[in-house]
């Protein structure tokens, strides 16, 4: 049974969690630039706060982990924008799978690059593979590649903050003029915050980016077996 300490840590740890990120979410929509994303924001918040009680990584995590469980149930809500505009993709699908395909294999050939290029260690780089997914299934691939979550889940978010940045200047130097153009483009390059950006744009934008990031963290956590046996 977890100690007393350990459950105020935890309380206190998760409230902090979920206030930071409210802070930041209010910020991002006064202020409204990728720089001020929450996904940027409200780990600032909680660097300085577990710098100035001297809290490290450990006590934290084993406190809030449970908000790491809670990513599987919100990605499934994304289901129902896919529902609402299931006709468009039903006349789409086979374009959405062809790309999701291709756009995985480029993801996982351009971090296996990266990771050559840099001269990451053989755990930094399996790490690296899956930045491209959501969290849910980035997690489960590392894991069946051999890499670290943790650090896994740290590329994830900087991939979706850097995906967003980008995604944001091609839509304003490329003729992508349907929904099915800029959908993909924010579903497959920055999963959650890509849906999220793109829901923004339009409704029909948004369930073809969260059908893309679902679909593509299908394929990824299926061919795990499979990138296992090509980078061995």
């Amino acid at each position: 049974m977890p100690s007393a300490e350990f459950l105020a840590n935890a309380a206190i740890w998760s409230a902090a969690t979920v206030a930071a990120y409210l802070v930041a979410r209010a910020l991002h929509r006064k202020v409204h630039h990728w720089a001020l994303s929450p996904l940027i924001v409200a780990p600032a918040i909680l660097l300085v706060a577990a710098l100035a009680t001297k809290v490290g990584y450990a006590p934290y995590i084993a406190g809030t982990h449970w908000l790491m469980l809670a990513l599987g149930p919100a990605t499934v809500a994304f289901a129902l924008p896919i529902y609402e505009h299931r006709s468009t993709i039903r006349r789409l699908w086979p374009v959405l799978v062809v790309g999701v395909v291709v756009g995985s294999g480029i993801a996982l050939a351009s971090a296996w690059g990266l990771a050559a290029a840099f001269g990451l260690s053989d755990s930094l780089a399996l790490s690296l593979l899956p930045r491209s997914m959501s969290m849910p299934f980035a997690l489960i691939v590392a894991q069946d590649v051999g890499g670290v979550p943790d650090l896994t889940a740290v590329f994830v978010v900087l991939t979706a903050v850097v995906g967003v940045a980008i995604g944001e200047i091609l839509l304003k130097w490329l003729p992508l003029t349907s929904a099915l153009a800029r959908g993909s483009l924010f579903g497959m390059g920055a999963h959650g915050a890509g849906v999220a950006k793109a829901t923004e744009i339009g409704g029909e934008e948004g369930s073809i980016a969260g059908l893309v990031m679902i679909l593509s963290g299908v394929v990824n956590v299926l061919a795990a077996p499979l990138i296992v046996l090509i980078i061995q």
